[in-house]
């Protein structure tokens, strides 16, 4: 059962589209523009209408951006999405995964670097130059 307020899903205009999936009538565009989205031909006199799968796409782009897939990443998997790439596109996942871990190993770096700072920025008293500022200008210390 559709809510009086949403369009069919079969017949929503980008506004419709827009407020189904969630994002910002631009964001459709600028998809369009990078070859994500598809845009629906205009009838003669008419506006252009989205069906239940352009929700789904804008749902898929949405999803993979949230796991850390970059536009041109999403791209690829949009088109292995046929169900016989299944393996391209697990390698893909991987590799995506091998990144986040090593950007987390590089977070977690900093974040001992910065506690290791903090640390020395209290252990300071009187006219002593600030060991963090120290620091940063000598990068003496950061590659920890």
């Amino acid at each position: 059962m559709s809510d009086i307020h949403t369009p069919s899903a079969s017949n929503m205009t980008i506004g419709g589209l827009a407020k189904a999936a969630e994002v910002n009538v631009e964001t459709i565009r600028f998809y369009q523009r990078r070859g994500l989205m598809p845009e629906p031909l205009r009838p003669s006199g008419g506006i252009r209408r989205y069906a239940e799968a352009d929700r789904s796409r804008l749902h898929f782009i949405k999803s993979a951006q949230r796991l850390g897939f970059s536009l041109d990443e999403i791209a690829e998997l949009l088109q292995l999405d046929d169900g016989a790439s299944c393996v391209q596109a697990r390698t893909k996942a991987q590799a995506k995964l091998a990144d986040v871990k090593s950007r987390l190993e590089d977070l977690h770096r900093i974040e001992g670097v910065l506690e290791g700072l903090i640390r020395l920025c209290g252990a300071s008293s009187g006219k002593v130059r600030c060991p963090l500022i120290a620091a940063l200008k000598t990068d003496a210390s950061l590659s920890a």
